[in-house]
């Protein structure tokens, strides 16, 4: 056994550093950054990430080649996802008002590895966005050009046939990013009033799209002769929702900002809330118009409104749509310009990636680093990479990152808070509940009977101690009264929270094989209807088991920041609808996806972990405290000292008594 203990310590050891959790500070708002963004701003930012090139171009791709009109339903289904999401981030936002988005989220709730993942694939969506962006700008401009600018460069500067490339080097994708990154580094208030002007040109577009495309509407697009409303089936809707995920990520860009946001607990759940309203309205009402102006078979997928305009015979308004895009999809550019830094920001900040991102310039103070670094990376990605293939790789890493922070939203709920240890207490088993103070023998305390009773005898103190324990035992975390009768000798002696977590990973794990077993139960892997049938039932009462384990324990309550309704029911939902999404993508996009995380692990074994503050932290010597309950004098008093290794006292960190406590000398003296 001893053997065994030694062996396996090394194994523990690493276990617990890659899921050492990250600690806040002591003052939220505290911040390097430059706090100057009001709600309007956070707003106009959420809508500027989400209508973009997926409105005027991903609506022709998606209606074309996977779902046909009934595209209108896919962008439901994704916005219904993308809400449930968006309830998540609008809490950690609230809540953590820290850059760094999903990363941070799970950061302070997961675990540093899992964090140092999900940031890295926010970093690859970032980059795959303003990439695809820019190549969806370039193709917009190309066309009213008559794609002049394609064929100058295929004919005098190169071309090649190689899969999973685009035909050209698109020099004019590439320019517009490295032109923008110079842009972006001046500062977030040259960044936000840029946001203004081009999101404000392209509302008024869509208005225009929207009126003058219901009055060239004809019904008989949608007709049998046309291919009918839903060509692909349900299973094309689905795919298409999955790719349609890529219209709503950005809203996630507000939660990346809340550090440089002025009043975060009430500007980021304002602001994710109406973002998404006007960007899910706008995607399926474009789309209803989109397919009922030309024959969904007959669009193009490079410049699907522009062109249809102009096939209907107003090339006049063909050329406002194409200008209108343009300016939506320069404010796209510019939130995946500006969300992407901050990101990589946080993770050098936290030692997790390289130092040198983590430089904020004196003046405009923003990551001049990470900003043209990763601008230069992105506008590589977008000379020779297609929109199709950037848009499929971005929906997997977006997915994830939902999924994660849908997980932890619940185990944050169910945990106790922890502050800084830079105050008096590390720790706090549960900030909700109220501390009462133990009565002397001159204090009276008013039972439910509301008739005051003195409490003079010692067995009527340690009565009170009893209840105090049984009180705190409900505590965030712990299971709730009702249940206690029935669970607690299964589940008392779990630490708070601990419980929920284990119930998190089960909820993740079912949601997972439920969505395997049906999406490729009855196609690939063929299992009879016996087999099938069962493992539904299985995973399907695993899945609601957790949920209904999770909602029977303490959850905290905080009415001071947004909280996300129906905990655990939403963020489940949430992580069972991003999964399945999740099983509608390609197995060449899952490859990519693997050779990405591959990469990651190689940076963070090699740097990050080595290099991490959480870790660096817990070198350094420790305080230790001791509690210990003394009855002086016969009146009931509780001290906690906090004691450095030499065992010289600090300070008196807490105390429960009337009169004074006595110290650690008096307290050995007594006993």
């Amino acid at each position: 056994m001893a053997t065994c203990s030694t062996g396996c310590a090394p194994a523990v050891r690493l276990c617990q550093r890659l899921n050492r959790l990250k600690t806040l500070d002591g003052d939220m708002m505290a911040t390097s950054l430059k706090r100057c963004l009001s709600t309007l701003d956070l707003t106009l930012m959420g809508v500027g990430g989400m209508v973009g090139s997926g409105l005027y171009v991903l609506t022709g791709t998606v209606a074309k080649d996977t779902a046909g009109p009934a595209v209108i339903i896919s962008f439901v289904f994704a916005g219904i996802a993308s809400l449930l999401a968006a309830f998540c981030y609008a809490e950690f936002g609230a809540r953590i008002p820290k850059t760094g988005s999903a990363y941070m989220f799970t950061y302070v709730s997961v675990g540093e590895v899992w964090a140092f993942l999900i940031g890295w694939n926010v970093i690859l969506e970032n980059m795959i966005g303003g990439a695809a962006v820019a190549r969806a700008w370039s193709g917009y401009l190309d066309s009213i050009f008559n794609h002049a600018i394609q064929n100058f460069t295929e004919t005098h500067i190169m071309q090649w046939n190689v899969p999973f490339l685009a035909h050209y080097p698109d020099l004019l994708a590439a320019g517009i990013l490295v032109f923008a990154s110079v842009f972006i580094s001046f500062g977030v208030q040259v960044s936000s009033y840029l946001n203004h002007i081009f999101s404000t040109i392209s509302m008024g577009v869509i208005a225009f799209i929207l009126v003058f495309g219901f009055v060239l509407a004809d019904p008989a697009n949608w007709s049998q002769e046309q291919g009918g409303f839903a060509p692909y089936g349900m299973s094309g809707i689905l795919a298409g929702s999955a790719t349609c995920f890529y219209a709503f990520v950005g809203f996630d860009v507000i939660a990346s900002s809340s550090e440089e946001a002025k009043n975060p607990q009430k500007a980021v759940p304002v602001a994710t809330a109406i973002s998404l309203g006007l960007a899910a309205t706008a995607y399926i009402l474009v789309s209803c118009v989109l397919t009922l102006m030309v024959p969904w078979r007959t669009l193009d997928p490079n410049s699907a409104l522009a062109d249809a305009f102009f096939r209907r015979g107003y090339s006049w308004a063909g050329i406002v749509v194409a200008v209108g895009s343009i300016c939506a999809m320069n404010t796209v550019l510019l939130c995946n310009l500006f969300s992407l830094p901050r990101i990589v920001y946080a993770m050098a900040e936290d030692g997790l990636f390289f130092s040198i991102f983590a430089r904020v310039n004196p003046v405009t103070k923003v990551p001049v680093n990470a900003i043209l670094v990763f601008g230069i990376l992105m506008a590589g990605m977008a000379l020779i990479f297609d929109l199709e293939a950037l848009v499929q790789f971005l929906s997997i890493g977006t997915l994830l990152a939902y999924t994660f922070v849908a997980a932890s939203v619940i185990v944050l709920r169910f945990q106790p808070e922890k502050t800084n240890s830079n105050d008096t207490t590390t720790t706090s088993p549960n900030v909700n509940a109220e501390v009462s103070p133990a009565p002397s023998e001159s204090q009276t305390i008013t039972e439910d009977s509301e008739e005051p009773k003195q409490y003079e005898s010692f067995s009527d103190k340690l009565q009170l101690v009893e209840r105090q324990k049984t009180r705190e035992r409900r505590g965030v975390g712990h299971l709730k009264a009702y249940w206690e009768p029935y669970l607690d000798r299964l589940l008392g002696d779990c630490e708070p929270g601990e419980v929920v977590a284990f119930c998190v990973m089960t909820l993740i794990v079912s949601s997972v094989s439920l969505c395997a077993v049906l999406e490729f139960g009855n196609g690939q892997l063929q299992f009879p209807v016996w087999c099938f049938t069962m493992l539904l039932v299985i995973f399907t009462s695993a899945y609601v088991l957790s949920l209904a384990l999770i909602w029977i324990h303490e959850p905290q309550r905080n009415n001071q920041t947004f909280q996300v309704p129906l905990v655990p029911l939403t963020p489940g939902a949430s992580i069972l609808f991003n999964v399945f999404l999740m099983m509608k993508l390609s197995l060449l996009t899952w490859i990519r996806f693997t050779v990405w995380i591959a990469i990651g692990l190689f940076v963070y074994f090699g740097y990050g972990i080595w290099h991490s503050k959480e870790g660096l932290r817990e070198l350094q010597p420790k305080d230790m405290a001791a509690r210990y309950v003394v009855l002086p004098s016969g009146s009931l008093v509780e001290t906690v000292q906090s004691v450095q290794p030499d065992g010289q006292v600090v300070t008196s960190a807490h105390q429960i008594s009337s009169s004074a406590a006595p110290t650690a000398a008096e307290a050995a003296g007594k006993r």
